[in-house]
Parts: C-alpha cells; sequence; structure tokens
C-alpha cells in the first residue's frame, strides 16, 4: 500500500509536468522513488522513462488530435537530439564529476517564474511566418543543442526543448508542448529499454503503478491544455512547474 501512495503520487506530479509542459517524468519519478522506497537510482530512472514513454505518447496524440504538433520539424529535432545525447554522454566521461544534478530541478523552477511573470503570447500565424528552410536548420541546431546538453548532464531534456521550441524558435506554446512530448515518447523509450538492457529487470509493481499513474495525470492535463488559453494555460504551466520545482527540492534536501 505505501509503494502504491508513493508512485501514485509521483506520477500526479510526473503526469501533470508532462501534460502541461513536455516535462520529462524522471525529473519527478526518479528522486521520490529514491527517497520514499530506497530504490538504486539506476532502476528508478528507468521505471521513471518507462513511465514517460505512455504518458508522453497520449499526450501527444491529444495535443496532434487538436493541431498542436509539429511532427516534421519534431523528427528532426528528434534524430539530433539522440544523437548528440550520445555525444554528450561521452564528452561528460572525458571530465571530472561536476555536482550538475539539481541542474534540471533548479530549470523546472526558473522556466516556470518565467511563464507566470512573462507568458508565451506567440501566434500560430508568426509561428508559420518562418520559411521551411529556416525552421529545418533551426531544428537540426537546436536538437543539437539539447542533445548534447542533457548527454553531457545527464538530465533536463523535456525542459530545454520547452525553452528553446518557445524562446529560441517562437513556437506558440501549445504547439512547443505538443511537439515537445511527441519528441520525449521516443527519447524515453530508447533511455527506458536501455535502462532495463543494462540494468535487468526492474520491480514491477511499481513500475506498474508509476506509469498507470502517470499515465492517468498526462491525460488530464493534456485534455485541460488544449482546451484553455494561451493566458491560462501560461499560469497553469509556470504554477506546475515552480510547485513541481519546490516539491523536489525539499524531497532532495529537506
Amino acid at each position: 500500500m505505501y509503494s502504491f501512495i508513493i508512485c501514485f503520487i509521483a506520477g500526479i506530479g510526473a503526469g501533470l509536468g508532462t501534460g502541461f509542459a513536455g516535462m520529462s517524468a524522471a525529473a519527478v519519478i526518479s528522486p521520490m522513488l529514491i527517497t520514499f522506497l530506497h530504490m538504486e537510482a539506476y532502476e528508478a530512472v528507468g521505471i521513471a522513462l518507462a513511465s514517460d514513454v505512455l504518458a508522453s505518447a497520449v499526450s501527444a496524440y491529444t495535443y496532434g488530435k487538436n493541431k498542436n504538433l509539429d511532427i516534421k520539424n519534431g523528427l528532426v529535432m528528434m534524430l539530433a537530439v539522440l544523437c548528440f545525447t550520445l555525444v554528450g554522454s561521452y564528452a561528460s566521461s572525458l571530465v571530472p564529476n561536476t555536482t550538475m544534478g539539481s541542474f534540471s530541478v533548479f530549470m523546472t523552477l526558473l522556466l516556470g517564474v518565467k511563464f507566470i511573470v512573462k507568458p508565451v503570447m506567440t501566434t500560430k500565424e508568426a509561428m508559420t511566418s518562418v520559411t521551411p528552410k529556416k525552421r529545418f536548420v533551426q531544428s537540426v541546431v537546436c536538437g543539437v543543442l539539447i542533445g548534447f546538453i542533457c548527454g553531457f548532464i545527464g538530465a533536463g531534456g523535456g525542459m530545454m526543448m520547452l525553452l528553446i521550441l518557445t524562446s529560441v524558435l517562437g513556437y506558440e506554446l501549445k504547439t512547443a508542448v505538443g511537439t515537445s512530448v511527441f519528441i520525449m515518447a521516443f527519447t524515453a523509450f530508447t533511455g527506458a529499454a536501455s535502462h532495463f538492457a543494462i540494468g535487468g529487470a526492474p520491480d514491477w509493481k511499481v513500475l506498474l503503478f508509476c506509469v498507470l499513474s502517470t499515465l492517468l495525470w498526462a491525460r488530464v492535463a493534456a485534455r485541460f491544455a488544449n482546451k484553455a488559453s494561451a493566458a491560462t494555460l501560461n499560469r497553469a504551466t509556470g504554477a506546475v512547474l515552480v510547485i513541481l520545482g519546490a516539491a523536489i527540492l525539499s524531497v532532495r534536501y529537506l
């Protein structure tokens, strides 16, 4: 029962973060499982990534159904992210260890504040005014940057994508989140498969609880997000990110 409660609470945070902001479930689920269930970090990350797969996929489907998903450029960015995650991972193995594990948590907090204070109000008309060639080049360059950073420090993929899609590529918020979760579904699947292949089978009960809870709340968040106005979505996304960031910091350090 205790395991179920922890997994359900972790799934609420991860699902809302995924459905609203394209945030990786690993940022929420991993610290919860490690702290409260005393699980090995490698297994916890594998379970978190596996929870991310269906949650991101169902969120991407919901955003796509509402025409808030850029599949073409999302695929380009995804390939660049996957390739340069490997490059970044290799580069990080060549330098001394640094304490960068909290990067994604602080980034979550700051991004949440950013959406509340300075909301993304870009329209789809403004977004589509960029030429296909320019968008293609931007997607490749940004994918390389996101992938390398994620591989180098091992965190922050969803947050990096949302920040760059909205602030650098000028995406409208709903399309940015939809494209982010679309990419995350594939990257999470790759990560989960490699974790289980290397580390062996996870705790199936914990995995099932986390997957179902994350899936449920991601579906709820994605449905709400696609019906909300831009102003409401910015405030809701910002509030969710700030609360999650503060909660994760509390779990880690208090």
